[in-house]
């Protein structure tokens, strides 16, 4: 017989065989709007089958296996409601998941994921080799994909964007750009935050392409001006700080690079730029959740970026005539906030 310790190991090995099995499983709960169907309180399999369009048989396997992953409970046979997790698969409302979920358990997210063995042996991003094309490049060529990835963007963003308004003094500056700012969620905290404060979003037009309804409903359109640009090839001017979240963690060190020089030509002596980002320790640690080492693992396939350490990330800002100030964790966001200062 196998000894406790024995059947823990295996039962620690087969969860993670079956990891992806179980995404799929959050991936069909996202599109068949099983979370939604479970809104509001108990459902039975059958109301939910109606609700989703789905045979009741196929559906109760499903909530079945959702219970089991700690999206529903069953509290009595065949009667299944939302937990907590499954809540936040609900295609809309407060804290919503369900375009993350979709977007990191479609395809084209993971087919260079099947070629990591290459991409570790040679350090190369296989996405391209995959579909012939970049990451962004190819989103280009999928309009909801690229829509629901920028929402994906947006809804990965909310919680650092509930903490980093509050935990650094915006009320130094006049104005602030966010550069790669996306649909402006985050830029849209800090400036509701800082009423003296003026904003301009800089991002190319499809990454920015929501970000005016965004501010115009936060009640900003008239403090915040969208500029359309490539970060690799400007920056923008006439601001005195420069927000970059989850945007150097996408690229190399030469194109990270690239982008820091642009933002340090634009920047006044006096100005800050503020990273957003992980910073992940020198040596693996408990307090940091294993999605950031395995979101570095997706930078090296999909995109040839990488999550750094502090050590890197001052040397990317040596690299681009910064100097790194300080570094503040941003928790429960997972983020820190590295800022940076002109060498």
């Amino acid at each position: 017989m196998a000894a406790p310790t024995d059947i823990a190991a295996r039962r620690t090995v087969l969860n993670l065989v079956f990891g992806s099995m179980s995404a799929q499983v959050v991936a069909a709960c996202v599109k068949l709007g099983v979370a939604d169907a479970l809104d509001g309180g108990e459902r039975t399999v059958e109301q939910v089958a109606g609700a989703c369009g789905t045979p009741t048989d196929t559906t109760h396997r499903l909530l079945r296996a959702a219970t089991a992953i700690g999206l529903a409970v069953e509290p009595g046979p065949g009667r299944f409601a939302v937990t907590e997790a499954g809540a936040l698969l609900r295609s809309t409302g407060a804290g919503s998941l369900s375009a993350f979920a979709r977007v990191f358990t479609d395809p084209v997210m993971l087919t260079a994921w099947h070629r990591l063995d290459e991409a570790v042996r040679t350090g190369r991003t296989t996405f391209e080799q995959a579909f012939g094309v970049e990451f962004f490049d190819h989103l280009k060529t999928e309009p909801e994909l690229a829509a629901a990835f920028n929402a994906a963007m947006s809804q990965g963003t909310h919680v650092a964007a509930a903490v980093l308004p509050g935990a650094y003094d915006f009320g130094r500056f006049t104005t602030v750009a966010d550069v790669g700012g996306g649909d402006g969620t985050l830029l849209a905290a800090i400036l509701g935050r800082h009423e003296n404060l003026r904003g301009v979003l800089f991002d190319t037009a499809e990454g920015s392409a929501q970000a005016a309804d965004v501010l115009a409903t936060a009640g900003l359109a008239d403090r915040c001006e969208i500029r359309a640009g490539d970060f690799f090839e400007s920056a923008p001017g006439g601001v005195d700080a420069m927000v970059l979240k989850s945007v150097l963690h996408d690229w190399d060190d030469e194109r990270a690079t690239t982008i820091l020089r642009n933002c340090r030509e634009a920047l006044p002596d006096g100005g800050r730029l503020l990273v957003v980002e992980p910073v992940l320790p020198e040596a693996v640690a408990d307090a940091v959740t294993p999605v950031m080492y395995l979101s570095d693992l997706n930078m090296l396939v999909n995109l040839g970026g990488q999550e750094r350490t502090r050590e890197e990330f001052e040397a990317l800002a040596r690299g681009a005539g910064f100097a790194v100030a300080d570094v503040v964790p941003l928790p429960p966001s997972g983020f820190c906030l590295v800022e940076a200062v002109a060498a």
